[in-house]
């Protein structure tokens, strides 16, 4: 199918759903802290793969216009974050310059693979975190306090590339790694969400040089990065950020958690099928 060729009547499917991604997006960005990245990949995907986009640029799409509305959706949530105290800037300024580095590394290799090999990574790292939000129990732990600098500057340049690879904001890994050394739950999820901007900015200007004069792109596209995808779900994700922020506070996610990892589980199966089925 054609995108240009497509009238109103038959996009119009296609823009409802990119509104409703954008929504669950900001709420999972606020509640979770995952910067909604982790939704807006597979859901972007598929929509992509309904219009017709081309299978050689159609997953690095998806990952540079994910990382695009990750900008606004993590600046707003971790501003609902901080009015309630929890945000550790410390923590976050002592990781900026190792996530940098990870996500120019990150972004580069994505610049040089394939689709298929991207795909195989969100797929991968999605089943793997999947079974974790299923399987995984509070009260594992590794220690008690996080560990020394250099462990932990590690840890945020490899967040910083699988990040980048993906079209996520970090939290995803970073709230994990934050629990199991024993950081409070909520204030993990509220640092976590500052992750997105340092994850996000340079990974976007990364994909928009990296997919620049693409002949394969669809229209309004800077580089890997969708003008219309940013436009549909960028401003919802915002608006719903606080959303999710303001229900980290005040519930317990589990069961949230059980659905959304019975739905990364079932995206990973499905893209392993397109791959290898």
């Amino acid at each position: 199918m054609n995108i240009e060729a497509m009238t109103l009547m038959e996009l119009a499917p296609f823009a409802g759903g990119l509104l409703a991604t954008g929504i669950i997006a900001g709420v999972l960005a606020g509640l979770l802290g995952v910067g909604g990245g982790i939704v807006i990949v597979p859901v972007l995907y598929q929509v992509f793969t309904l219009l017709g986009i081309d299978e050689a640029v159609r997953m690095h799409l998806a990952v540079g216009t994910s990382l695009g509305t990750i900008i606004l959706t993590s600046i707003r949530s971790v501003r609902a974050h901080a009015k309630k105290g929890a945000v550790d800037w410390d923590m976050l300024k002592n990781w900026a310059l190792p996530i940098l580095v990870g996500v120019g590394c990150g972004t580069l290799i994505a610049a040089y693979v394939s689709g298929d090999v991207l795909t195989a990574v969100f797929a991968t790292i999605a089943l793997v975190v999947a079974a974790n939000l299923a399987f995984g129990k509070e009260s594992w732990r590794l220690g008690t306090e996080l560990p020394g600098k250099p462990a932990q500057y590690s840890v945020a340049g490899v967040i910083g590339v699988l990040s980048a690879l993906m079209g996520i904001g970090g939290g995803t890994f970073a709230v994990s790694f934050m629990t199991l050394y024993g950081k409070n739950p909520r204030e993990a999820v509220a640092t976590s969400s500052g992750l997105g901007v340092l994850i996000a900015v340079p990974a976007v200007v990364g994909f928009v040089w990296a997919g620049w004069n693409d002949p394969l792109l669809p229209p309004f596209s800077l580089g890997y990065v969708n003008l219309i995808g940013m436009a549909l779900i960028a401003p919802l994700s915002v608006l719903a950020a606080p959303w999710g922020a303001a229900l980290a506070h005040a519930i317990s996610p589990k069961a949230l958690i059980r659905a959304f990892a019975f739905f990364l589980a079932l995206t990973s199966l499905q893209m392993f099928w397109r791959l290898f089925g």
